[in-house]
């Protein structure tokens, strides 16, 4: 037999056929050799699932069965003892959790996980191979053959926290987006879904206690139009939530795909919209927290929370909730956090200043600390752990404690050698509301030039980092901040093709940045990209936006040359 890396610049085949570049590329793939007949998915074709895989076997008929108009019903015996076409599904603990191993001959498809994950994440694999039709939700045309190339994979994942943000705050995203966004993610191998449900400009999750926060709290009079220096305003008002039915499904359907959601619950600041809706969690000794309404800018507000007994039990509050919401069985951690807190109002402020002496700290970065600390402890003593962006080091942490490291690499080095866990998602390398090109016509061009090439050389651990400290870094994530993206199509924009590359980062065991093959990922883009247009991404091609895809003379804020390594 004949092995190719998905990686190499070889158009790879199998029996003397061209066969689909997987992406994100398979630790060790095996095609079979010149003349072996290809596995043919038919209407004979059954699913054997063994116990424990049923759940994959149920997303297998929704996804595969409803492109190809197949029942791949459950595998019976047959009266003569032999078996028809069919697809094994099975468990082996022998394998990492998120390993599986898939083989392909003429009579079979055999797939096998170390856990239902792995094996979740091998059925996205098969699905690639039957073409990017396999990727529709409905057949082209009946009775067409799936064919699919004799080949044998054996993969697992290079990080266990592949994730991306998605900000449904700045412009609000309904339902149905979000779920289909697990599903975008689910079919990249990714695995981590942060849900940032608060900001200045919304609240996005129904809190029972507290019912302003979304009936005042999610909605804002108008909005921004491209950077916040633009003069220009969308004057629709804008908003919305998700009620906690609604949140229970998203849990529950990620974790149908292996998705794990963490919650963010931004404090002490990016606060107004929780002030707006009630006036006594803000600083009133020093602003007329009353007059306050949802913000409709972008950038930091000034409006921070009040650091009271008041706002401490006010949060306690809406965190009940949302461990309740976000079982610790769908992820231990909940995002707290702790970026981006303008002290302006804690300085003018006698009762913060009280507050400061009272505790015995030094200033209000040792305030901002207190906050931290607290919530730090509150979820520990509930089993749950924090994670935060990385300006929450600045206090010290609890053991327990993760940090997202956002303003780039030292952050995230600072705490995996002070022996906390880490997501590294260094905003100068991806942040994908950053631009894909410096052409005239990308639109609301936001930071620097992140091209899908410069997104595939991102390394999350950073030379130099102790081996020790190394294994701290949890992984990896995207973050999507959508104050220049109105609606789903202008996220698809922004996030494809370079979740793609990203996915491929997180998943693979990839060579030093400079050595990474990035022709030949390109290359097996060619076949992702029908997979994409299959699913209904309006990614951006290759050749540069289409018209209805740019905006002409909507302000931006690019940023030239090269992104600092910090």
């Amino acid at each position: 037999m004949t092995s190719k890396n998905a990686e190499g610049p070889d158009t790879p085949t199998s029996g003397g056929e061209a066969v689909p570049g997987l992406v994100p590329a398979p630790r060790g793939l095996t095609w079979g050799p010149p003349g072996q007949e290809p596995f043919r998915l038919g209407e004979a074709t059954v699913i054997s699932a063994a116990p424990g895989t049923e759940g994959v076997a149920r997303r297998l008929r929704a996804t595969v069965g409803a492109a190809t108009g197949l029942p791949l019903a459950e595998a019976t015996e047959a009266a003569d003892g032999t078996a028809g076409p069919r697809v094994e599904l099975s468990l082996d603990a022998a394998l990492a959790p998120e390993a599986y191993r898939l083989a392909v001959d003429t009579g079979a498809v055999r797939i096998t996980g170390g856990s239902a994950a792995g094996l979740f994440w091998g059925t996205q694999t098969f699905r690639q191979l039957l073409g990017p039709d396999a990727f529709r939700r409905a057949p082209l045309a009946p009775g067409r053959t799936w064919d699919v190339p004799a080949v044998v994979v054996e993969d697992e994942p290079r990080f266990g926290w592949r994730g991306m943000l998605l900000d449904v705050c700045r412009h609000f995203l309904p339902k149905d987006d979000v779920l289909r966004y697990l599903d975008l993610l689910a079919a990249h191998k990714l695995n981590v879904f942060h849900f940032h449900l608060n900001d200045d400009q919304g609240w996005r999750i129904e809190i029972k206690r507290h019912p302003r926060l979304t009936e005042t709290g999610a909605w804002r009079s108008r909005s921004k139009y491209g950077h916040r220096a633009s003069e220009l305003w969308d004057e629709t008002p804008h908003g919305g939530y998700y009620t906690q039915d609604d949140i229970r499904e998203i849990v529950a359907y990620a974790a149908e795909r292996h998705i794990r959601v963490v919650p963010e619950i931004d404090i002490p600041g990016h606060a107004q919209a929780a002030i707006a809706a009630y006036p006594e969690l803000g600083n009133t000794d020093v602003v007329d927290t009353a007059a306050l309404t949802v913000w409709d800018s972008w950038g930091v507000s000034p409006n921070v929370l009040a650091p009271t007994e008041n706002t401490l039990r006010f949060y306690e509050g809406v965190l009940e909730e949302v461990l309740e919401l976000f079982p610790a069985e769908t992820s231990p951690f909940v995002h707290i956090g702790g970026d981006e807190c303008p002290k302006d109002q804690w300085k003018q402020s006698p009762l913060a200043q009280a507050r400061i002496a009272e505790l015995g700290l030094k200033d209000e970065d040792e305030l901002q600390s207190w906050f931290i600390r607290h919530f730090d402890t509150w979820l520990a003593e509930r089993g749950r752990r924090l994670i935060g962006w990385d300006e929450i080091l600045e206090g010290g942490l609890a053991e327990g404690a993760a940090v997202s490291s956002w303003r780039g690499y030292a952050g995230g080095i600072a705490a995996a050698e002070a022996g906390h866990d880490v997501v590294m998602c260094p905003e100068q390398q991806v942040y994908l509301d950053h631009r894909q090109d410096g052409g005239p016509d990308e639109p609301m061009p936001i930071g620097y030039v992140r091209t899908l090439e410069d997104v595939y050389r991102f390394e999350p651990v950073p030379p130099g980092l102790s081996e020790e400290a190394a294994r701290h870094i949890l992984g990896t994530q995207a973050n999507v901040w959508t104050e220049v993206m109105q609606n789903r199509s202008r996220v698809d924009y922004q996030v494809f093709p370079r979740l793609a590359a990203f996915a491929e980062v997180a998943w693979s065991s990839l060579p030093a940045p400079a050595d990474r093959d990035f022709a030949g990922f390109d290359a097996r883009m060619t076949d992702h990209y029908a997979r994409l247009d299959a699913l209904g991404v309006d990614y951006r091609p290759p050749g540069g936006p289409l018209p209805w895809q740019r905006r002409p003379g909507i302000l931006g804020r690019p940023i030239e040359g090269a992104p600092p390594v910090v």
